[in-house]
């Protein structure tokens, strides 16, 4: 009896504790009036600022929208520019509030370094570039090749693994930075690039000249992008989290930027519980009831986020694939809003 007593008070005990935590975030940041997200910095369509230091990107979109939710001002974002080595530090130590930066969802990430991903908003895939003159059509005919690479990535052990399961040598020219190794690449010290599809295309725009290289065929790895935050707050993980689910849920019912004012009239139940003219789901998160109209209205739906950064209205123009809505042949799914 007395354990029991003492586990229900231990409970209660733990409850209090993560109440009293579950905010911690997002009070940070409304007090300091401004979201610090950590981004790339150097990857197009992603997250890069321009000379004048205006962000733009898939990931940079994503941090706006989170500070569209909470000030109704997407603006309100400092973007810190943080390398792949780096980038977990960042957010561990809380110089940052999240870290949206092309990173792969892995077991050991998720497990070991004290942090939780919210979600998957680029689904993506290692690949391979190479010179058009080196007349290679397959990743399969790189046999002995020297492959540049960036260091502590999940890149660098997934090209280790693709040599050793097709049983080719591999040289393997390691650099700290993306851009290192893209600059190594094109100058011709290594025969090969790899890092993931999106990222291919991103970086053959910086080339010299980009059309004399080629993007492989082969997709070797799944590499779930998205963005993560701190363990212990849960009600920071749920707003991260579902700011990338009303971005999703907002495009499957053809909500936009540019109809929203026009949505928030529906009587589709959906809807309303989506723009916040039925139910208190704003509130739950600690946010507006508007929480997810000022998202869509400032920022747009995922779809909108995803053409003007890497799809068919972006340099990148990479097809939707994997990341179309799952409604047409893709996995971006949102879960209800009810």
């Amino acid at each position: 009896m007395k354990r029991a007593v003492a586990s229900l008070a231990l409970a209660a005990a733990l409850g209090l504790a993560a109440s009293a935590a579950s905010a911690q975030t997002l009070n940070t940041v409304k007090s300091r009036g401004m979201l610090h997200c950590g981004s790339n910095g150097s990857l197009a369509g992603f997250g890069l600022p321009d000379a004048q230091g205006n962000w733009t990107g898939l990931d940079v979109d994503f941090c706006r929208a989170i500070a569209a939710a909470i000030f109704n001002d997407a603006k309100k974002v400092k973007f810190v520019p943080l390398t792949a080595k780096d980038r977990f530090t960042a957010l561990q130590s809380g110089e940052v509030d999240l870290l949206a930066r092309n990173t792969t969802w892995t077991s050991s990430r998720d497990t070991s370094l004290g942090l939780n991903f919210t979600g998957v908003n680029y689904y993506d895939g290692q690949g391979f570039m190479v010179r058009k003159a080196l007349k290679v059509n397959s990743a399969l005919e790189l046999n002995d090749a020297a492959v540049c690479v960036q260091q502590g990535t999940t890149t660098e052990l997934n090209l280790a693994d693709y040599f050793r399961a097709n049983k080719m040598k591999l040289k393997t020219v390691t650099f700290a930075t993306a851009n290192e190794a893209v600059k190594a690449y094109d100058a011709g010290r290594c025969d090969a690039y790899t890092t993931d599809a999106s990222g291919l295309y991103s970086e053959r725009l910086k080339l010299a000249n980009a059309n004399d290289h080629v993007v492989l065929p082969e997709i070797i790895s799944k590499e779930p992008l998205g963005p993560s935050v701190r363990h212990g707050d849960d009600q920071w993980f749920d707003i991260v989290k579902w700011t990338h689910f009303a971005m999703v849920a907002a495009e499957e019912l053809g909500i936009s930027s540019k109809n929203i004012d026009e949505a928030m009239k529906s009587t589709n139940p959906d809807v309303k519980r989506l723009v916040g003219t039925e139910g208190n789901y704003g509130e739950q998160l600690g946010l507006t009831k508007d929480w997810a109209v000022r998202i869509i209205k400032l920022v747009g739906n995922y779809g909108e986020v995803f053409e003007r950064n890497v799809g068919q209205g972006s340099p990148l123009k990479i097809a939707r694939g994997q990341n179309a809505l799952w409604t047409k042949g893709g996995l971006q799914y949102a879960p209800p809003i009810r």
